[in-house]
């Protein structure tokens, strides 16, 4: 058993499942598309970005799923309805559950198998990193919908009741 990978898991799609939740709290398709001065990112951008960062670093680099990511769309698309961003992020679930809690023990402690913008790290150190550039979005998409929509209902995005199960 992988404790550190199978931790990492839970964390991961704890976040992903906040991400769905803040998605959910807008209240429509095109809201979730709309920035504000000085952001260049919608929420749905985001959430694009989220998920097709962990289809393709967990799910199709660890776990050979396949995935083909287009970043460049991650960034480019300006539409598209909640229900699809949201069948991104379960598909984001689906490759971190499959992939993570069996991967083994000593993959973690080896470098990651490709390079990530010229650089190589070890594995656990880069799923860290991947935990941690998850949060930053969520943390952008929750402000970003509280400041477009008047709306300050928390998602309950980071509970912690979750670490505990």
């Amino acid at each position: 058993m992988n404790q550190l990978a199978q931790d990492l898991s839970r964390l991961l799609v704890r976040e992903l499942e906040g991400f769905r939740r803040e998605i959910e709290l807008f209240p429509d398709d095109e809201s979730v598309w709309k920035t504000t001065a000085g952001v260049t990112n919608s929420t749905g951008n985001l959430a694009l970005h989220v998920a097709g960062n962990l289809q393709h670093f967990v799910g199709a680099v660890l776990g050979r799923t396949g995935y083909i990511r287009d970043r460049d769309a991650e960034f480019n698309r300006r539409s598209g309805s909640k229900v699809e961003l949201i069948a991104g992020i379960d598909a984001a679930i689906k490759a971190v559950r499959e992939t993570l809690p069996s991967l083994p023990a000593a993959r973690l402690d080896e470098p990651y198998p490709e390079a990530v913008m010229g650089t190589t790290v070890r594995t656990g150190f880069f799923l860290c990193h991947l935990a941690t550039h998850l949060a930053f979005h969520l943390g952008q998409a929750g402000y970003l919908r509280r400041a477009l929509t008047g709306d300050a209902r928390t998602s309950g995005a980071v509970p912690v009741r979750v670490l505990a199960e």
